[in-house]
């Protein structure tokens, strides 16, 4: 009995020495992991390049290897993204569109939502697998509907972004898997991301967490968000991530705090818990340092009208295409106006929308950005009816 409760008494001793050395082991594990991820926040250490942007502005905040070719794996799914929605734009294709999966579709490898070939989805649906899950399966259904081939999404891939001025990036599909002489550049990626983030639709996709994919056929599968920030970065509701053996970890995302929206780019990091510390980091960086103010709102009225030569309204009011804003360090000390180059007077008919001029934010004397100035309300052409009109009442007035 005496050397049963003895026994008893050793092994309670060695069942909480066992459960101290788990618990250091575990703070050891912890404290290594969160050496690594406040290592990454020195974020001009991390991957092979990087950048760092105002996105109403475009004003550059840090930059590193900006131009270097490098392979940025499913951050190519950022153009493929884009341009299914400026095709949406253009009206060529619809949300609501019913794609119909082809066998190239459906036997993609890599991330994919696992499409059946012959079933039928939307066009939204299938988008929204990209944005958030990064399926390479819906790209191919995406390309294949919009261009008729994967082929011919490419070579428009290509042409778009030689149109946005993207001067170090080779397109050879539209997935982002390992493909010779496909390459981009840090700010080529930041310059098709800042125009996918014109779209309202996109960051209602890119902020789902988690959810359930329906297929046709009742089953279902389960897509997460592949950009961890958007849970767990205040302020982070879009981005794209990329991991190829060969690219590395990869990262664009964008953040909004006070309204201010930047967009940091990360190129070939070692590690994902690396990667999104050091765009953290950068986030962090941009919202200490700098500040934007709103100075006219797109849709707002400005101070400025124009007279209407021959419209049924003598003059009309305007406003800007895109937001300006007045970006700056937080100890800048600089002079900023607004300039306006605007006509005295315009001919009739005017749309809403139309382009009447411009306007630049200045910085002591050197142009910041410039935006175009719009019509806020349409001016129909004066008919002869009208016009005997107007001078019916003129008569009438002398």
């Amino acid at each position: 009995m005496k050397y049963s409760k003895i026994k008893l008494s050793i092994m309670s001793v060695v069942v909480v020495v066992l459960f101290v050395i788990a618990a250091v082991v575990a703070g050891l594990a912890s404290a290594a992991s969160n050496y690594v991820a406040e290592a990454a926040t020195d974020f001009k250490t991390v991957g092979k390049a990087a950048y760092l942007l105002d996105y109403g502005t475009g004003t550059v905040i840090y930059s590193r290897n900006e131009n270097d070719r490098l392979p940025i794996a499913s951050m190519v799914k950022i153009m493929t993204a884009m341009l299914t929605l400026e095709s949406i734009e253009s009206g060529k294709v619809s949300l609501d569109d019913d794609v119909v999966i082809s066998n190239e579709s459906a036997s993609m490898g890599g991330s994919q939502v696992f499409l059946d070939a012959g079933t039928t989805h939307k066009l939204g649906d299938l988008l929204r697998t990209v944005i958030v899950a990064s399926a390479n399966d819906s790209c191919v259904a995406l390309a294949e509907h919009i261009e008729g081939s994967v082929g011919g999404f490419v070579a428009r891939m290509n042409a778009r972004a030689k149109e946005l001025g993207m001067e170090n990036t080779s397109f050879k599909n539209c997935t982002g898997l390992p493909a010779a002489e496909s390459f981009s550049c840090a700010k080529d990626v930041s310059i098709m991301f800042r125009r996918l983030l014109d779209f309202p639709v996109y960051f209602e996709y890119a902020k789902v967490w988690l959810e359930d994919y329906q297929h046709p056929s009742g089953r279902t599968t389960t897509i997460t968000n592949t950009n961890k920030l958007v849970k767990f970065y205040k302020g982070c509701d879009g981005g794209k991530t990329g991991y190829t053996s060969e690219a590395k970890f990869c990262l664009s995302a964008t953040a909004l705090r006070n309204n201010m929206r930047v967009i940091a780019v990360v190129i070939g990091a070692e590690s994902s818990t690396v990667r999104n510390a050091a765009v953290s980091a950068m986030f962090d960086y941009a919202f200490a340092n700098y500040s934007n103010t709103v100075l006219l709102k797109a849709g707002d009225p400005i101070e400025k009208t124009v007279e209407v030569l021959g419209g049924k309204k003598s003059a009309i009011e305007l406003t800007v295409a895109r937001d300006v804003s007045q970006f700056m360090s937080r100890n800048d000390s600089g002079s900023y106006e607004l300039r306006y180059e605007l006509p005295e007077k315009v001919k009739a008919p005017v749309r809403q929308g139309d382009c009447v001029g411009k306007v630049y934010l200045v910085k002591d004397g050197v142009i910041v950005t410039e935006t175009d100035v719009i019509a806020n309300e349409t001016a129909e052409r004066m008919s002869i009816f009208d016009a005997i009109g107007e001078i019916g009442k003129h008569w009438a007035t002398r």
